[in-house]
C-alpha cells in the first residue's frame, strides 16, 4: 500500500494538522518540527498526489497572460487563443485572466508582473521583452513559488518555468534558406525589417538568419536592420526609405508582425524590379499578399498550440505534475500560396 498522510504523521510523531501544514506550506510551524515532517516524508517515501488533493478540494487556477497592446495581427490572434482557453476554463477549474501592456516597453512590463505578483495567482504566461529588470521581475515571481511560462519570445538568464514557443534560430535559418534558394543566385542586398530587437525572438531570428546568409549565400549584403516597431504607418515609411535608398534590393527578410506595412510599401513599388520576400506568421493579411505575389513564403507557429501548452504547463507546476516534452513542442510551419490552410474566417 501507499504512504498515507497517516503514515507520516506516525512516523513524525506529530498530528495529522500539521502534517497537512507542511504538506501545504503554510506558516505556524516549528523549523525543528517541518524537518522531521519532511525527514519522515522522506524516509516512508510518500508521493503526494496533487491533481486529486486539488480535484478533492474543488481548487480553481487562476491563471495570468501578459499580452502586448495593440493592433499586431499576430497577438491580437495569441489573445484570441487566450480567450479560448477562457471559455474552456470553468470544466478544467481555471480562472484565466489577460492582462496587457504597450508593446515592447520593458518597464510597464515589470510594473504589470510585479502587480500580478501581488495577487499570488497560481501562474504566470507573459510575452516577454529582455531586459535585466524583466528577467528580476520573472525571478521574484518564482522566488514566491509562481510558475512563469514565457510565450513566443523567450527570456534568457531568467528563473522561467517553461517556454511555448518556437526556435527562433531555426526559424531565421529556414528564411534565410529559403530566400536564398529562391533567389537563385541573383545577387543583390537583403533588408531584414523587424520590430525591436529588445525582443528575444527577434535577435533569434536574425541570428539564425545572418548564420546562413553567411555560409551559403555570401554574395548577399544584409542591409541595417529596419525596427518598425510592429507599426503599420511607421514600418511602411521606413521601409520605403530603405528601398529608395537601395533600389539595388533583391529581398527582404520580415522576421517581426509589420507586415501591414510591409505589404503597404511593396504595393507602392508599382514599376520596380520585383523582390523576394520571406515573413512570419500566418494571417488574413500575409495570406492575401502569398495569393497576391507580394509574398514568396511564410513561418508559422501556431498560436493556438502555444496557448494550450502554456496552460498546461502552468497546471502542471501548480499540481506538481510531470510535463510531457514532446507534447510541448511547437513547430514551424511553412507556407506558399500553393499550401495555403482552408481560410476558415
Amino acid at each position: 500500500m501507499r504512504p498515507t498522510v497517516h503514515d507520516i504523521a506516525a512516523a513524525a510523531g506529530v498530528s495529522l494538522a500539521t502534517v497537512d501544514r507542511v504538506l501545504n506550506q503554510r506558516a505556524g510551524v516549528r523549523k525543528v518540527t517541518r524537518d522531521r515532517v519532511e525527514q519522515a516524508i522522506e524516509r516512508i517515501g510518500y508521493v503526494r498526489d496533487v491533481a486529486a488533493a486539488n480535484l478533492a478540494k474543488s481548487r480553481k487556477y487562476p491563471f495570468v497572460f501578459i499580452l502586448p497592446s495593440g493592433d499586431n495581427s499576430f497577438m491580437r490572434g495569441l489573445e484570441a487563443e487566450v480567450h479560448a482557453a477562457m471559455a474552456r476554463g470553468p470544466l478544467e477549474r481555471m480562472v484565466i485572466s489577460i492582462v496587457k501592456v504597450p508593446a515592447f516597453d520593458a518597464e510597464a512590463l515589470v510594473a504589470a508582473l510585479d502587480e500580478v505578483r501581488a495577487t499570488a495567482p497560481a501562474g504566470v504566461a507573459v510575452v516577454a521583452v529582455e531586459s535585466p529588470e524583466v528577467i528580476a521581475a520573472v525571478n521574484r515571481l518564482r522566488a514566491d513559488r509562481i510558475p512563469v511560462v514565457t510565450l513566443v519570445s523567450d527570456l534568457a538568464g531568467s528563473a522561467r518555468d517553461h517556454f511555448a514557443g518556437v526556435d527562433n534560430v531555426a526559424a531565421g535559418r529556414t528564411a534565410a534558406s529559403l530566400l536564398g534558394r529562391f533567389l537563385g543566385g541573383r545577387p543583390g542586398p537583403i533588408a531584414v525589417l523587424a520590430g525591436s530587437m529588445l525582443v528575444r525572438d527577434h535577435r533569434e531570428r536574425l541570428d539564425g538568419f545572418r548564420a546562413v546568409m553567411d555560409e551559403d549565400f555570401p554574395g548577399h549584403t544584409l542591409l541595417p536592420v529596419i525596427e518598425g516597431q510592429d507599426d503599420p504607418v511607421l514600418t511602411e515609411k521606413l521601409v520605403g526609405e530603405a528601398l529608395a535608398a537601395s533600389p539595388g534590393t533583391v529581398g527582404i527578410y520580415s522576421l517581426g508582425a509589420g507586415n501591414r506595412g510591409l505589404i503597404a510599401a511593396l504595393k507602392q513599388r508599382k514599376d520596380a524590379p520585383p523582390v523576394c520576400v520571406i515573413a512570419h506568421e500566418l494571417t488574413r493579411h500575409t495570406r492575401a499578399a502569398l495569393n497576391e505575389g507580394l509574398i514568396d513564403a511564410v513561418l508559422n507557429q501556431d498560436a493556438g498550440h502555444e496557448v494550450r501548452s502554456a496552460v498546461r504547463v502552468l497546471k502542471a507546476k501548480a499540481d506538481g505534475a510531470a510535463v510531457i516534452g514532446a507534447q510541448e513542442r511547437i513547430y514551424i510551419d511553412i507556407f506558399l500560396k500553393d499550401n495555403l490552410p482552408f481560410d476558415e474566417g
